[in-house]
């Protein structure tokens, strides 16, 4: 035995047989600094489970977790001009696009679907902070219209999850148009008489908080979530006091009157159905996976949900079921 057998043979025989580790298999909370694994972290919505912070998530997690069963169909959006303005910064306004299409996996900033949520039927819209920030140009105009007019088609409720820092300064004035455009669409929800409901998530600021976010019938907010138009710091550099502790998170707006209730995301799809089908009137939903039968020995008094597309008889010429 020499230190060629005792050191040289395991150590070239370590290097060798090492396996690759993946670098995203641990995560890191923001707020206490609690390194949580990956799929413990995915399984509880990307809440921290030591300390509850709410971490980002995407719309697509989000709607699979929100719709039954994590089935849903997107709702097509018209494309808006790419570059109206010919922007360019650092960057041409087209190459900041296609980099975070290339980074998110995503079309835009907004996602719209339509499914079932408790076996309620609904139509459902999401902001993506990670794609520029959530930004509002025009196609997330343009999506809150589909969504809307989607909505009012198919006589389901909407429910919006906001998450954005603003206007999209690339399409400056266009973006801005966005504020009156969307507070149309969600008049006509109104004027169809459906339930318009805003769940408010970290961050929602500008001109989004100045609009369709804070124009639903109920405020839902996450925890902790920065609601507001100018944030905090733009505040304290105007009237160069120091801000109350809190200030615009969901918790202090839930204080002041602005917001309805403030629910964990663990707990978001149970509150949203309850207050959905309250809403429309309907009975609360049925616990479990599975509703009973609407014709079986067991099945409640209560009429079957409509699960069919409302709008097909019309396209045939036929006057539709009430």
């Amino acid at each position: 035995m020499n230190w060629i057998t005792n050191y040289v043979r395991p150590r070239i025989n370590s290097i060798f047989s090492r396996r690759e580790v993946p670098e995203n298999l641990w995560t890191k909370c923001d707020e206490c600094g609690t390194m949580l694994f990956h799929r413990e972290l995915s399984d509880n919505l990307n809440v921290c489970t030591n300390c509850g912070h709410h971490m980002n998530i995407t719309p697509r997690d989000r709607f699979a977790a929100l719709f039954d069963g994590g089935i849903y169909t997107e709702v097509k959006v018209p494309e808006p001009i790419t570059d109206p303005l010919h922007f360019r910064d650092q960057k041409r306004y087209p190459d900041r696009i296609k980099e975070a299409r290339r980074t998110t996996g995503e079309n835009e900033a907004m996602l719209v679907a339509e499914g079932e949520m408790g076996r309620t039927p609904i139509v459902a819209a999401a902001q993506d902070f990670t794609f520029m920030a959530g930004s509002m140009g025009m196609y997330v105009g343009n999506a809150i219209i589909a969504a809307a007019e989607r909505a009012v088609k198919l006589k389901r409720p909407l429910i919006l999850f906001s998450a954005a820092g603003g206007a999209r300064m690339q399409e400056g004035i266009l973006s801005l148009m966005q504020m009156p455009r969307t507070t149309v669409a969600v008049q006509l929800l109104k004027e169809a008489g459906l339930p318009y409901i805003v769940v408010l998530t970290h961050p929602t600021t500008g001109g989004v908080t100045a609009s369709y976010a804070m124009l639903g019938d109920v405020h839902v907010a996450e925890p902790n979530a920065l609601i507001c138009f100018a944030g905090p710091r733009v505040i304290e550099q105007t009237i160069r006091e120091k801000l109350p502790e809190g200030f615009q998170r969901a918790e202090y707006l839930l204080d002041h009157g602005m917001l309805d209730r403030v629910t964990p995301r663990t707990e978001m799809r149970d509150e949203l159905i309850a207050i959905t089908r309250m809403l429309l009137g309907m009975p609360p939903a049925i616990k479990g996976d599975l509703p009973a039968p609407a014709n079986g020995p067991d099945a409640p008094d209560q009429p079957p949900l409509v699960l069919s597309d409302p709008i097909q008889p019309e396209e045939k010429g036929e006057k539709p079921s009430s």
